[in-house]
């Protein structure tokens, strides 16, 4: 079976000076980073992006930068999610005009529509992006699920590429992964459960955790590629520690946390996000450390790991 995306994703933190403004180098800096970790795909401007803070110009600015250093070496899906249809569709001609190769398109948040609704909102931005989307389904946050139904309903249409699914629900996620078509992909939402959806079918994750261990997320999604379940449970349980450390509070808060005290980006979230409590932080920290220190012994730290077959 071959899917458009595979492997591991990283979704794009939006750096900020200590004024609040996008911090462009700071971004330039992240995604050389990522390139040379050996990421597949890079994601700016969802979730973990603060895209919710962020205005049509500033989302338009983060997208074009991370497409003119990856200057067409990996695919960039630009997120292009909101509440209102028309901003979503606003957004995503934003993002089509300055290189995105695909779009990553959030359910409609706190409107909860119902699923003929879903339907309607994704077709409407496709039709009027021309680029391929993947749907992006994230109860936790918008307050809805898009049904298995919904999901399979748009893979029937090559518009629709690929589903992020981060509702924790393997049952839904394997009715998906069971009747999809070939060419669908689906990707973890979750960096936790990238092992058992990629076991059960899956294709890979779009990870908040590559934001500070991308090579070892990298390897961890080839090991599965590849069968070696055995290299895939190490690497996994070596992650683990930082699995729930970075999501200790509201993403990306931790993540941002992390990336400040290796002075890769300022401290600095958009209201209403804040940064990351002291004790949190202890904690945050401690588990970077053990983390580090495991994927040293394993020569995993910064490894660039083997080619996509």
């Amino acid at each position: 079976m071959t899917t458009a995306l595979r492997g591991c994703g990283t979704a794009l933190i939006t750096p900020f000076t200590p004024d609040g403004a996008v911090d462009e180098p700071a971004v330039r800096n992240l995604v050389s980073r990522q390139l040379e970790a050996g990421i597949d795909f890079l994601v700016p401007c969802g979730s973990t992006g603060e895209a919710a803070t962020l205005s049509i110009e500033e989302h338009v600015r983060v997208v074009q930068l991370t497409v003119e250093v990856v200057n067409g070496r990996v695919p960039v899906i630009a997120g292009a999610g909101a509440s209102d249809t028309a901003r979503a569709i606003a957004l995503a001609k934003g993002c089509a005009s300055v290189g995105a190769t695909q779009l990553l398109v959030v359910s409609p948040m706190y409107n909860k529509p119902p699923q003929r609704g879903l339907l309607a909102h994704f077709r409407a931005v496709a039709d009027a992006a021309g680029l391929p989307v993947i749907l992006y389904n994230v109860p936790g946050r918008t307050g809805g699920n898009i049904d298995a139904d919904t999901v399979l309903e748009l893979a029937q249409d090559a518009r629709f590429v690929a589903v992020k699914e981060a509702s924790g629900r393997l049952e839904q996620i394997d009715a998906i992964l069971a009747a999809r078509r070939d060419a669908f992909g689906v990707l973890a939402g979750d960096d936790a459960l990238t092992l058992p959806i990629m076991a059960l079918g899956g294709d890979g994750v779009i990870s908040v955790v590559s934001n500070l261990f991308p090579a070892a997320m990298v390897a961890l999604t080839r090991a599965v590629a590849r069968g070696d379940l055995k290299q895939a449970r190490v690497l996994h349980r070596a992650l683990r520690p930082i699995f729930a450390a970075a999501f200790i509070d509201s993403n990306p808060m931790p993540v941002k946390s992390a990336l400040a005290a290796d002075a890769l980006v300022h401290d600095v979230l958009r209201l209403p996000l804040v940064s990351l409590g002291g004790a949190h932080r202890d904690t945050l920290l401690a588990a970077m450390a053990a983390v580090r220190s495991t994927l040293v012994s394993m020569d995993l730290a910064s490894r660039t790991p083997d080619p996509l077959d």
